[in-house]
């Protein structure tokens, strides 16, 4: 089932240049709770070459920073400012996520780490290499409620640089006990990662071959088990991925954003004009879902907040 919005005159004289917004919906009654189809996908900003790894930031009034990766460059778009530059010189920072202090931890490809923004700017290293190693080319990034920080290794930034881990691994850090372990060995190129809502399952994104997202269940310890696949991608690969408050799973794909519930099954896409790369939920209420997409950011009102 499709539904064609007709973008309103206003916007058109606007020179809004996003085609009307378009849905698949396998599922209307579940659908409908989590978009309505009266939404309005926007375009925020374009003309980037290749955009990744968006995040909100609550303070200062609220603003997205997400990643222009071959720039070398991070973005911020609020609603006051538009679309502005955060930072330039980057090492080709990937993937993006707040630690539990609000501090921006980045996925650093090129530079081969993990690194922390603190509050008044300054810029470490958390961790860039295992056991004497250094990393692939680190991609993306979550921290659990516990403050360790867990984040995937695949080969996609590491280019003609000399591999000396010798598979594309999934990390957890504890940055107390100043351990870092992998929990997952056996994936073709692990991306994108969330936790559900307790925190009691854990999804990967594998974009190699496969064009899945995986599920674990998170022991105390922070081992993973009862590795399973969760869902199949039908258009293109799973790259970033997210979970809302009510455990569904929302994953980039090639046609859009594709929406799971917590079985797996897919309740519908918010089609988009480019391929996306990656998605979070913010604004001032945390119902607005911002999608990075190749040379643009996109934005769509929703119905529901991300898991916190």
């Amino acid at each position: 089932m499709k539904r064609t919005l007709i973008l309103s005159l206003g916007l058109l004289l606007n020179l809004v240049t996003v085609r009307a917004t378009e849905f698949e919906i396998k599922n209307a009654d579940e659908f409908s709770k989590i978009v309505s189809t009266n939404a309005e996908l926007k375009k925020l900003g374009s003309g980037m070459k290749f955009v990744e790894g968006p995040v909100w930031v609550s303070r200062e009034g609220g603003y997205l920073i997400f990643s222009n990766i071959p720039d070398e460059e991070l973005k911020k778009w609020s609603a006051k400012d538009g679309l502005t530059t955060f930072r330039t010189n980057n090492h080709g920072i990937n993937g993006n996520c707040l630690d539990r202090q609000g501090r921006l931890l980045s996925c650093v490809h090129e530079a081969r780490r993990v690194s922390l923004t603190e509050k008044d700017g300054t810029v470490r290293t958390v961790v860039d290499q295992f056991e004497g190693k250094k990393f692939n080319s680190p991609n993306d990034v979550v921290v659990k409620s516990d403050g360790t920080i867990w984040f995937t290794d695949p080969d996609y930034g590491l280019g003609k640089k000399t591999r000396e881990v010798e598979g594309n691994y999934v990390y957890r850090l504890d940055p107390k006990a100043k351990k870092i372990s992998v929990v997952e060995k056996d994936l073709a190129e692990p991306n994108g990662l969330c936790f559900s809502p307790d925190e009691k399952r854990l999804y990967i994104a594998d974009s190699g071959k496969p064009h899945l997202i995986r599920v674990y269940d998170v022991q105390k310890d922070g081992a993973l088990s009862n590795d399973r696949v969760f869902c199949v991608i039908d258009k293109g690969v799973p790259d970033g991925i997210r979970c809302d408050a009510e455990g569904r799973v929302f994953s980039s794909a090639e046609d859009g954003v594709q929406i799971f519930n917590s079985k797996g099954e897919l309740i519908g896409k918010i089609l988009v004009p480019e391929p996306p790369a990656n998605l979070c939920f913010g604004g001032d209420d945390g119902k607005t879902l911002f999608i990075t997409a190749r040379t643009s950011l996109y934005a769509i009102p929703v119905l529901v907040k991300g898991a916190k």
